[in-house]
C-alpha cells in the first residue's frame, strides 16, 4: 500500500531532496489514511537538523527548535517539521531529560507510543514504512505499545490515557500486555498535568466509541484515579423504570448523545448527570429512591471540573444542565413560573437541557422516545415568552445599576440585591418593567 502524496507535499519534499535530505509524513495522518479517515493534521519528520531546515526556506518559525521542531511557511501553508531524534531518560514521567538529533528514521520511530502511530510515509515515493507491525495492528483493530509497554508508560504516563482515547477514536481493543501495563502503572497518571488529562478525557468522551475507552479505564483501574465518581456507579442497582445499573445507564446516555451528535457539554453532562446516586440511594418500600441526586451530582461534577481545570464556561454550562436535568413541568405552572424556569436554566442552555433529557430518557427506556406532550407544552410556552420579549434576565430590566445610584442608592452589594428583587417582581408581573415604576419600587426597597 502506498500513500497518495498531495501535490503541495511532494513539492515540499523535493526541496529537502535537492538539499540532500529526506522528508516523511509520520503518525496519525498516515494511520488514518490507511483506515480511510480524513486527517490533515500533518506531522513531518526529517534527517535535516533544525538549522539546516531553516536554511532551505525563506520563512520559518522556531516553534520548538530546542526539541527539533521548526514551522515552515510554504505556498500558503504552515508545516511543523521535526528532526529525527532519540530521547534521554524520563525522570518526571512526562518529559525526557534531553533529546538528541539523529540521521536515522528507525531510531525516531522507536521512541513513539503505539505501533499504529509509528507509520511513516516517504513523501518522494509514497512508500509506507512500517517497522513495528502497525499495519497488522490496524488490520486487527489493536492498540499496542511499541516494544515493552511498561517502558513506554514509564517514559510518559499520559500514554496510558491516550491508549484509551485511541481505542475510543478508532474502535480498537487495547492489546492485553498493553492493558496489563496500564493496570500496573496507573498511579503514574498522577504525574500528568490536569490540563492534559482533561484534554484527552474530553476527546475520549467526544469520540465515536466512548464505551471502549471508558471500559478500558475502568478495567485497568485508571478510572478509579481520574474519575472515581463514575467508577463508583458500577453495579449500583437503580430499580424502578431503570433496567440498567447506574454506570451502564450513564454510558447509554453518553452513547445517545453521540448518536444524536450533541455538543461536547451535553456528552459530558450525560456521562456525569447521575454520579450523585451512590450518595443519595435509599431503600424505599417498593424501590430505591435518589432524592436530591441532581444537586449532589452537580456538586460532585464541580469537583471533577475544577480538578481537571475546565474553563469557567464549560463549568457553567455543564453544571447548569446537571442541576436542572430532573425538571418536572406541570400545566399548573404560571407564566411567571415558566419565566423563572427560563431565567434559571438560561436561554442559551434550553436546547442543551432538552438534549440531556432526551439522553436520560433513551438510556432509561432503551428506545428513542420523543419528548412527552407535557415537555412539548412547556416548549410552546417558553417560545411564547421569548417571542413576547419578556424580561428574563437583569439585562432585560428597564433600569440599571447606574440609574439606582442616581436615585441616591449607595454603590455596593445593595445595588445587586435590589436589581435581583426588581427582576423577581418583573418576572411575576411583566407590566412593572418600566423605568418610572421600577424607580419608585427601588426607592421603597
Amino acid at each position: 500500500m502506498k500513500y497518495s502524496v498531495p501535490h503541495k507535499l511532494r513539492e515540499l519534499s523535493e526541496i529537502f531532496e535537492k538539499n540532500g535530505f529526506s522528508l516523511y509524513l509520520v503518525g496519525g495522518a498516515v494511520r488514518d489514511y490507511v483506515l480511510g479517515l480524513d486527517n490533515h493534521d500533518y506531522d513531518f519528520t526529517t534527517d535535516a537538523e533544525p538549522l539546516e531546515v531553516k536554511k532551505m526556506f525563506k520563512k520559518t518559525i522556531d516553534t520548538g527548535i530546542k526539541h527539533g521542531t521548526v514551522t515552515v511557511l510554504f505556498k500558503g501553508g504552515s508545516y511543523e517539521i521535526t528532526t529525527f531524534r532519540t530521547e534521554g531518560e524520563y525522570h518526571d514521567g512526562r518529559h525526557p531529560e534531553k533529546v538528541s538529533f539523529v540521521r536515522n528514521l528507525d531510531e525516531d520511530l522507536k521512541r513513539r507510543d503505539f505501533t499504529i502511530n509509528a507509520l511513516a510515509a516517504d513523501l518522494r515515493t509514497g512508500t509506507i514504512i512500517d517497522q513495528h507491525d502497525g499495519l497488522a495492528d490496524i488490520k486487527n483493530g489493536v492498540v499496542r505499545a511499541i516494544g515493552i509497554a511498561e517502558e513506554r508508560f514509564t517514559e510518559d504516563a499520559l500514554r496510558m490515557l491516550r491508549a484509551c482515547r485511541f481505542s475510543s477514536k478508532l474502535g480498537f481493543e487495547v492489546e492485553e500486555s498493553t492493558k496489563m501495563a496500564i493496570s500496573k502503572l496507573k498511579e503514574n497518571v498522577k504525574l500528568v498535568s490536569s490540563e492534559r488529562i482533561k484534554d484527552e478525557l474530553f476527546r475520549l468522551i467526544d469520540s465515536p466509541h466512548p464505551r471502549m475507552g471508558l471500559e478500558t479505564m475502568r478495567e485497568t483501574g485508571l478510572m478509579d484515579i481520574i474519575l472515581p465518581e463514575l467508577s463508583a456507579l458500577y453495579k449500583l442497582e437503580q430499580g424502578g423504570f431503570h433496567k440498567e445499573d447506574a454506570y451502564e445507564h450513564s454510558i447509554l446516555a453518553l452513547e445517545r448523545a453521540r448518536d444524536m451528535k450533541y455538543p461536547i457539554e451535553v456528552k459530558v453532562s450525560a456521562l456525569l448527570h447521575d454520579i450523585g446516586k451512590k450518595q443519595t440511594r435509599r431503600e424505599g418500600e417498593t424501590r430505591y429512591t435518589f432524592y436530591g441526586h441532581e444537586g449532589v451530582s452537580e456538586r460532585m461534577t464541580l469537583g471533577i471540573l475544577e480538578r481537571l481545570k475546565a474553563s469557567n464556561n464549560e463549568k457553567k454550562i455543564i453544571l447548569r444542565l446537571i442541576r436542572e436535568h430532573m425538571f418536572s413541568y406541570t400545566p399548573e405552572w404560571t407564566d411567571g413560573a415558566v419565566r423563572r424556569f427560563i431565567n434559571r436554566v438560561g436561554i442559551n442552555s434550553l436546547d442543551r437541557l432538552y438534549m440531556l433529557r432526551d439522553c436520560d430518557n433513551a438510556a432509561t427506556t432503551g428506545d428513542k422516545p420523543d419528548n412527552s406532550h407535557l415537555e412539548k407544552e412547556l416548549r410552546t410556552r417558553i417560545n411564547s415568552e421569548l417571542e413576547r420579549n419578556s424580561a428574563l434576565t437583569l439585562k432585560d430590566l428597564k433600569i440599571t445599576g447606574d440609574d439606582l445610584m442616581k436615585l441616591g442608592i449607595e454603590k455596593g452589594p445593595s445595588i445587586g440585591k435590589i436589581l435581583n428583587q426588581l427582576l423577581e417582581m418583573v418576572i411575576d408581573n411583566p407590566e412593572l418593567n418600566e423605568k418610572e415604576k421600577l424607580s419608585s419600587i427601588a426607592r421603597e426597597l
